[in-house]
């Protein structure tokens, strides 16, 4: 059975530089699409991934992670939108890198799809009237 999930990876200054992901691509056949990354040399990096493949892989991959000190998450994090708030001004439409926010041609309206968001809260700075929330 296939597996997708959206996880957090924190790891150590010390691993900056060594290629975790291309391991897992190639020794656990897993996909990935890094959503947001901040990899930086000699302090901590952080990479919030959406992985897929199969059950048995994913997880032998997240166990791998593991024992190289890599502190693994789920990303919990969850960005809404108040719709009693929302003016659908448009200003999450553009700073948004996922493509979350999609306007309608007829109505203009603005519709949130929180599958699509990585929750990077650049949407959440964004907006005039704070229709955009984080709920933990």
């Amino acid at each position: 059975m296939s597996i997708s999930r959206k996880i957090v990876l924190r790891f150590p200054s010390q691993m900056v530089g060594q290629p975790i992901i291309y391991k897992l691509v190639k020794d656990f056949d897993l996909v990935f699409n890094i959503l947001k990354a901040s990899v930086t040399p000699k302090e901590e990096g952080l990479l919030v991934l959406e992985l897929k493949g199969e059950s048995e892989a994913f997880d032998a991959g997240l166990d791998y992670l593991s024992d190289a000190g890599v502190l693994v998450e789920p990303l919990v994090q969850d960005v809404t939108r108040r719709e009693d708030r929302c003016t659908h001004c448009g200003a999450c439409v553009t700073i948004c890198p996922a493509g979350a926010f999609k306007v309608d041609a007829r109505s203009r309206e603005i519709s949130f799809l929180e599958t699509d968001c990585i929750a990077c809260e650049l949407c959440i700075r964004a907006c005039p009237v704070r229709a955009m929330e984080v709920r933990l």
